[in-house]
């Protein structure tokens, strides 16, 4: 039977992890129409001239990454936008960085760094400061987003937006000022981050052929990383279906290079309601192909329940219409049988929460209908049996690992022993999907969300966690793949590569199972497969990748930086007149551009940030 089957591509020679309990590990996958049809029995089947054969040359395979809760679709609108200081290791790279594209961005256009990054990450452990910003970038706006707690702007920043000292403070933020009553640059998110959010917004959007563009080299970067499949959270400023026509258009085209699962996220205070009764008409679970699928409501369902985690500040306490709103909302979604999701960080909010929804279950059962918690930092035992009571599941971050410092300090060490407490989840039979909440708090990189949940460590190398709260590698691993396929009902589609399931997988530099755990946070792919076709190649494997992208506009960061880590590639520097470190640059070569050497790690374009106090990529 098998003879008269022709795979479009075999893989041999590897070492690759299925995740599957009938067969663990095989040296050999056979994918044929997108699927896996065999596990080392390549010899089974007849091949022709279209039939791809690739040797693994021995590198470790895993099933793609699934990232639970990410912005992609608001993210990749942006993404050629943004100067990422994401796993850059000082604060002099970043703000040599920033003088750079400051200099290469044209008049009326802003620096953007937009999340993803902790002053804990840096060798100096701070914040930049405003003088040092205004030094960087006298005349282009710069605006710098850290964490939910603040925004930095230089003096452009300020006149761009149009703050002086008559500006007032919106609600729940603050415009700090000087003693002559003057903006200084920093905005303070007090409780709620609506002021960053819409400073942000003020800056100019990219035209829609760039934002085309900016959304497939996003995509291309998450394949870098091995990721195949995410689930979209919705966001502030992100309606539908206006602000997803860029990423539908690239459905049809059949240009995503993820799979995407997108959740709808109310825009409107006090209209939320209103809001999903739009959308109920509009679309519905399922709605899509394996591709693209709209996967429900959420992760706002109604303002009043936002418990934004603002760790350097006290815990909100949520408005008394909270019930009344959620349970509108909710009943609404559960009587259309609609699958939601809800941000929920502290356990006095989630006691609310669930409060409403055991009371919508007596009144309209969910019967079946998938709904989530995100995030749940400080969930208590006793909520999670409520959870579990419900049918419910909890979606995790690592969040915690650019902020855990904060928590510490202000509610102490042993608080933090079980943010969130996921050993205990699994202990109950939970579901879990593992992600990143990427990009405006933590970095979108997988793999230092699954250090995190491995090591128990901040991105600062502080220790949160005792060994018993610490997940085994291959317990994180599930949790990126099968884990986060129940929270888009596609458990059993993806998740293993098992016989009949979806061929995305991820061929990487290093063996996640045995590297020293350090290492862990410099991982890459090699090379990427989504439904059995190469979306992401480098290195031994490069004559594999597809067809390079240009980057637009081309005073993009991205063209010159990078992603995660800023890879920067130095020829492209050079030719873009970045200025390099002494000892990067020796004499001149062919075609005019100076002849770059460097010692960066061979396995990873940004592993040597990581605890070696490599300086080779600061400039």
């Amino acid at each position: 039977m098998s003879a008269s089957i022709i795979p479009d591509l075999i893989l041999t020679n590897g070492r690759i992890t299925t995740l599957d309990a009938a067969k663990p590990e095989a040296r050999e996958v056979v994918i044929k129409d997108g699927r896996v049809i065999g596990l080392d029995n390549a010899g089974d089947f007849a091949t022709n001239h279209q039939t791809k054969v690739i040797d693994l040359k021995g590198r470790r395979v895993i099933p793609g990454l699934n990232d639970s809760h990410l912005h992609v679709i608001r993210g990749g609108l942006n993404y050629n936008m943004e100067l990422r200081w994401d796993g850059v290791p000082s604060l002099a790279d970043g703000l040599r960085m920033l003088k750079a594209q400051a200099q290469r961005t044209p008049p009326g256009q802003w620096v953007r760094v937009v999340g993803g990054w902790s002053e804990f990450q840096f060798a100096e452990r701070r914040m930049p400061t405003l003088d040092e910003i205004n030094e960087a970038a006298p005349d282009t706006p710069v605006f710098i987003l850290h964490l939910y707690c603040r925004a930095l702007l230089n003096k452009a920043a300020l006149k761009a937006c149009g703050y002086t000292r008559d500006t007032p403070n919106p609600p729940g933020g603050e415009i700090q000022r000087d003693s002559a009553g003057n903006p200084t640059g920093l905005l303070i998110a007090r409780p709620n981050a609506t002021i960053l959010y819409s400073t942000l917004a003020k800056g100019p959007k990219l035209p829609p052929e760039h934002q085309v563009n900016s959304t497939r080299h996003f995509m291309r970067e998450l394949n870098r990383l091995g990721l195949t499949s995410i689930i979209d959270a919705g966001g502030g400023y992100q309606n539908y279906p206006e602000d997803y026509g860029v990423i539908d258009e690239l459905h049809k085209r059949g240009e995503l290079t993820l799979r995407i699962a997108y959740n709808l996220f109310t825009q409107k205070p006090k209209e939320e309601k209103a809001d999903f009764a739009r959308w109920i008409k509009m679309t519905g679970p399922g709605v899509g192909d394996d591709y693209f699928r709209c996967n429900g409501a959420g992760e706002m369902l109604v303002f009043s329940a936002a418990d934004f985690e603002d760790f350097l500040e006290p815990r909100p306490d949520l408005a008394p219409t909270l019930e009344s709103e959620l349970k509108e909302v909710v009943s609404l979604l559960a009587a259309n049988k609609w699958p939601f999701r809800l941000h929920a960080t502290y356990d006095e909010s989630i006691t609310r929460f669930l409060n409403v929804f055991e009371e919508v279950n007596r009144e309209t059962p969910f019967d079946g209908v998938h709904w989530f918690f995100d995030h749940c930092e400080t969930i208590s035992d006793r909520n999670l049996e409520r959870v579990k009571a419900l049918s419910g599941g909890v979606a995790v971050q690592h969040r915690m690992a650019f902020q855990g410092e904060y928590f510490i300090e202000r509610y102490g060490k042993q608080a933090a022993e079980r943010t969130p407490p996921v050993r205990r989840m699994l202990e109950m039979g939970l579901p879990v999907g593992a992600g990143t909440d990427a990009t405006r708090v933590a970095s979108y990189n997988p793999w230092v969300s699954l250090y995190w949940l491995t090591t128990g460590k901040t991105v600062g190398g502080v220790s949160m966690y005792p060994e018993k709260n610490c997940l085994s590698r291959e317990e994180a691993l599930r949790l990126y793949t099968q884990g986060s396929s129940w929270f888009s009902t596609e458990n059993g589609k993806k998740g293993s590569l098992a016989v009949g399931q979806l061929a995305d997988l991820a061929v990487l530099t290093d063996d996640y199972f045995s590297v020293p755990e350090e290492v862990i946070k410099g991982i890459e792919s090699v090379m990427t497969v989504l439904g059995g076709k190469v979306v992401h190649a480098n290195g031994d494997f490069s004559g594999h990748a597809p067809t390079a992208l240009p980057v637009l506009p081309e005073w993009s960061p991205i063209s010159v930086f990078g992603g995660y880590g800023a890879p920067l590639d130095l020829k492209k520097a050079v030719r873009a007149g970045v200025p390099l470190p002494e000892g990067h640059v020796a004499k001149t070569s062919l075609r005019g551009v100076r002849r770059v050497e460097t010692h960066q790690n061979a396995s990873s374009t940004f592993g040597s940030f990581w605890g070696s106090g490599c300086d080779c990529f600061a400039f």
